[in-house]
């Protein structure tokens, strides 16, 4: 399969690597508030634009978590990392799992933050008819987005998220992904995974809930783990960073490799 090296930022010095994998109403700046605040010394990270986003909105499909894979390697590569640990939310999540599949003696560990599980997200017709008009209506995202944080964040926030969507995106990518990060089911290819697997769920997002992560991640993954996060809905990375941060790099922190590894 072809690869390019997809845009990206990188910050930290650590000797952990860790891949960022963004959501699909996002690109790779989402992740840009967790950066400041990062153990660089530990860490490194690289946060990187899926094909149809970001400044990679002109890279031709096809649109799929496969796809997002396999750029991620080549990310790892280009930055020189035989093994690192992946961090991935929603979609972004879903993309983590087929690096894994796909490679599964470099991955160190999974994040997922409201991770869509590698068997897909379960939506019934009804809700995936009005996902794929999404792809056309911002008041349609707007609406996903307040669902899925538990109808209880400000508007103006709600607006600023869909625009950064709208923005950030390509009509066509947006619109192709969402039939491959619902629908496709590559969970025979995990199952069973060793690696350190840890799921973060928002209390307040009824979409990728607790109960739907613990009959799917926590059966795929035998040293999975689920943490709720009492605060947030779907969208952690924004409503609650810092917290998030501090829960991925005490999960992260045992298993970052000497120096000489």
């Amino acid at each position: 399969m072809s690869t390019v090296v997809p845009p990206h930022t990188r910050h930290g010095s650590g000797h952990h690597g860790v891949l960022a994998l963004h959501g699909w109403f996002s690109d790779r700046s989402s992740y840009l508030p967790l950066f400041p605040y990062l153990d660089t010394g530990r860490f490194t990270w690289a946060a990187m634009d899926q094909r149809g986003y970001g400044e990679a909105r002109g890279l031709p499909g096809p649109y799929t978590t496969e796809r997002i894979a396999h750029d991620a390697l080549a990310l790892a590569d280009h930055l020189g990392w035989d093994s690192f640990s992946l961090v991935g939310h929603s979609m972004g999540g879903k993309a983590a799992q087929h690096v894994l599949a796909i490679a599964p003696d470099r991955v160190r560990a999974l994040v997922g933050i409201s991770p869509v599980p590698a068997s897909g997200a379960g939506l019934d017709d009804a809700t995936r008819q009005f996902f794929a008009a999404a792809a056309d209506d911002p008041a349609v995202r707007r609406a996903i987005i307040s669902t899925t944080t538990g109808d209880r964040l400000p508007g103006p926030w709600l607006d600023h998220m869909v625009r950064l969507s709208v923005a950030n995106s390509t009509r066509d990518a947006f619109a192709a992904y969402l039939p491959d990060w619902a629908g496709a089911d590559f969970s025979a290819l995990v199952q069973g995974s060793p690696v350190p697997a840890l799921a973060l769920a928002g209390a307040h997002d009824p979409a990728i809930s607790a109960d739907a992560l613990r009959a799917t991640w926590l059966r795929h993954y035998p040293r999975g783990t689920l943490d709720v996060l009492p605060d947030t809905g779907h969208y952690a990375v924004d409503e609650t960073p810092l917290a998030l941060l501090a829960r991925i790099e005490r999960f992260l922190a045992p298993l970052t490799p000497e120096a000489n590894d």
